[in-house]
């Protein structure tokens, strides 16, 4: 195969364009009733309810794929929770974005975040009346959006830009007219990159607070740390609350923070907690007697739970509300009463939310949220409280993106939106059922679930994906995936399972890969790929592999281990912990807690847990695939992985993503289509045990 880089870079577009023209040319005989790549641009999905305090309206975040700009846009409806009418905010005439909706304490108005003006700003929305009036007019975009308890204030916090370390410069005398290079780009932080954003502009995350009917606003928190995250206002608003790591070694530190206490008049800073470990997201009791959040001893696992905290306002009194639930809650708020919180949280691939008593009771209020993400089935969703508890969430059914629902006065949980009518209306989708096993290696009960082509027959064998979640803390469950239903529309009976290491089963059940990954999670999903075999599912002889992340190590895991896939496709893995741990965007982290010792202290173990040492053993085709901006898993490990199997002659492919960072690598729909396309054109190629490609 000549040329195997550039064909390869250019195989997803090839294919994508290839699928869209067989779909034109096929004969005219009513709508396509499969999912296509073409219904990316059509899939609209609910996201951050917010139920206003009297429980009588909901604005919600509505996100669609936009096929003119090719990317998701963020427009802000409100809904009646009664009659269900629907009325759009703000967002909705195309000129920008609207999201991060939040009510004032009273109801009577809507903060948000608008691109309107350009740049990401600070937006009030009269209830009555409707109109809207622009705060600020910030360089970066603020977060945290917090009213305080008299609505006369919004706290939020923002990126304050640095100068920076200045070294050298370029030489005096530049002539007029003259074009000469940028200047050197200086970094001195142990962090200076981030996936998603980049190399990091100079500065920190600040504080903030500005009248909610506009004015100047004013930075409350100074100094070279990051403080964020969410805020929580005292009851009298003299007090804002948050989580940072306020100390020396705080580069050095990553999971440390500490609940502070903002003194608003003097700027005055107390830290509330004291432990070994990240104290985060307070929320204030409605009386004002109490401080709800989150946490967890650091042990140097490489996961933890996190558990519910109550304590006084001054830091005393300090409760443990969970420490034998056995759950990680999430994001929390206050029962109106202030005898509960409310708080979401995972169970074996669901999420669901509880009500957490002060006296010790925890009770399940809504089950089947759902709605993080378009491509993939990940757990998560959101949800928010009204004063007389309706809940109103993200949830629906797997074969669509989530919905916006309510749940009432113990009532029967209504859906309150239809965002994808018109796809449900032609559309047959793949039908998502569970299926379990014991893991070979120790009898662990795994979970997964397989996603059927459209019309499957029972008793059918047919081509099985094994698609691998990321994470690898992390769950996959009954939610909805444009990559599964894709790759179920082709054919293909879609397995996403939940071997060892996922979330939602536990602190035993994730950290059995502390210092051991990948290991015998190879094991978990070897076994429950053998039980959709033993279901007379899937077909033995066809069987493809692929994942992105942490899926992505354990698909070049697996393949380094057998060779009963027909082919494989390893999406933006980890393939040399040396490289990634010290070139990833987060380096105190992965050393110290995933591996639990840096690349110079333990290079045997480093190498050991590396895909990169299997590649001898590897005669499956595998293609590689990475966002070209990834620095998360950085490219380099993408790049070593197909230059090592193209060495070593096995047939492979790189296919680079564009502009695409490792958590955005599905953003853009084009791309998502194409990446489907190209796994499946890369499946096709081999389904039929085709001859290896001849080398250079």
């Amino acid at each position: 195969m000549k040329a195997g880089f550039w064909a390869a870079a250019a195989l997803a577009a090839v294919a994508a364009q290839g699928a869209l023209a067989q779909e034109a040319a096929a004969p005219v005989a009513g709508p396509e009733k499969r999912f296509t790549a073409q219904d990316l641009f059509a899939l609209s999905m609910a996201s951050d309810p917010q139920i206003s305090p009297d429980g009588t309206a909901i604005a919600y975040v509505r996100v669609s794929n936009d096929i003119m700009t090719d990317r998701a846009r963020r427009a802000i409806w409100l809904v009646d929770s009664r009659t269900g009418e629907q009325l759009p905010l703000a967002g909705t005439s195309g000129d920008g974005d609207a999201f991060a909706p939040r009510w004032s304490p009273d109801g009577t108005r809507l903060a948000y975040v608008s691109t309107a003006a350009g740049g990401a700003q600070l937006w009030v929305k009269w209830a009555k009346g409707g109109a809207a009036v622009r705060l600020t007019g910030l360089l970066n975009s603020p977060s945290g959006i917090t009213w305080s308890p008299d609505g006369t204030q919004i706290a939020y916090s923002m990126l304050v830009e640095g100068e920076g370390l200045k070294l050298g410069k370029a030489p005096d005398g530049k002539p007029e007219g003259a074009q000469w290079a940028e200047p050197l780009e200086v970094y001195d932080l142990l962090a200076y990159r981030a996936d998603g954003a980049g190399y990091l502009k100079p500065g920190f995350e600040k504080l903030f607070i500005i009248p909610a009917t506009g004015g100047a606003a004013r930075q409350l928190t100074f100094g070279e740390y990051h403080d964020g995250g969410a805020l929580a206002f005292a009851r009298d608003g003299k007090t804002l609350y948050f989580g940072a790591n306020r100390k020396p070694d705080w580069q050095n530190d990553p999971v440390e923070s500490e609940v502070h206490a903002l003194d608003i008049a003097s700027g005055a800073i107390t830290a509330l907690t004291n432990r070994d470990g990240p104290d985060h997201s307070p929320a204030v009791s409605p009386d004002g007697r109490l401080i709800a959040f989150l946490g967890y001893d650091d042990a140097g696992r490489a996961y933890e739970d996190d558990d519910l905290y109550v304590m006084a306002p001054d830091g005393t009194g300090l409760r443990n509300l969970t420490a034998d639930w056995g759950y990680s809650p999430a994001g929390i708020a206050w029962d109106a009463d202030g005898t509960a919180i409310y708080a979401p949280y995972d169970i074996s691939g669901e999420t669901r939310v509880a009500r957490i008593g002060l006296n010790g009771t925890i009770r399940d209020v809504v089950e089947g949220v759902t709605g993080s993400s378009f491509d993939r089935p990940y757990t998560g969703g959101s949800f928010s409280v009204a004063g007389n508890d309706a809940v109103a969430f993200t949830g629906g059914a797997p074969m669509f993106p989530a919905e916006l629902m309510l749940a009432a006065g113990g009532s029967k949980t209504r859906t309150l939106t239809d965002l994808n009518a018109s796809l449900k209306a032609v559309k047959t989708m793949g039908e998502v059922r569970k299926i379990t096993t014991k893991s070979s290696f120790d009898g662990l009960p795994i979970e997964g679930w397989l996603t059927l082509p459209p019309g499957y027959v029972a008793g059918t064998r047919v081509p099985l994906i094994l698609e691998i979640h990321g994470g690898p803390f992390a769950a996959y469950g009954p939610h909805f995936a444009t990559d599964n239903q894709l790759y179920a529309a082709a054919g293909y009976a879609v397995l996403s399972a939940t071997p060892r290491g996922s979330t939602s089963y536990g602190e035993d059940f994730a950290n059995r890969i502390d210092k051991a990954y990948p290991g015998n999670d190879y094991d978990d999903l070897i076994s429950i790929v053998d039980e959709a075999i033993a279901q007379g599912i899937a077909d033995p002889e066809a069987l493809f592999v692929t994942g992105g992340s942490g899926g992505g190590v354990l698909t070049s895991w697996i393949v380094g281990k057998t060779d009963r896939f027909k082919a494989a496709v390893t999406q933006k893995p980890v393939i040399n912990w040396t490289t990634q741990v010290l070139t990833a965007d987060n380096p105190a982290f992965f050393g110290r807690y995933w591996l639990g010792a840096q690349p110079w202290e333990q290079p045997e173990l480093y190498w050991k847990l590396s895909p990169l040492s299997l590649v001898g053993n590897v005669t499956t085709p595998t293609m590689v695939v990475v966002g070209s901006e990834d620095y998360r898993t950085p490219v380099s490990e993408s790049e070593q992985y197909y230059s090592a199997l193209r060495l070593r002659g096995v047939p492979t492919a790189l296919v680079k993503i564009p502009g695409a960072s490792h958590g955005g690598i599905a953003a853009r729909p084009s791309q998502s289509a194409a990446k489907a396309s190209a796994i499946l054109a890369w499946f096709e190629k081999y389904k039929n045990g085709a001859p290896a490609d001849p080398q250079p």
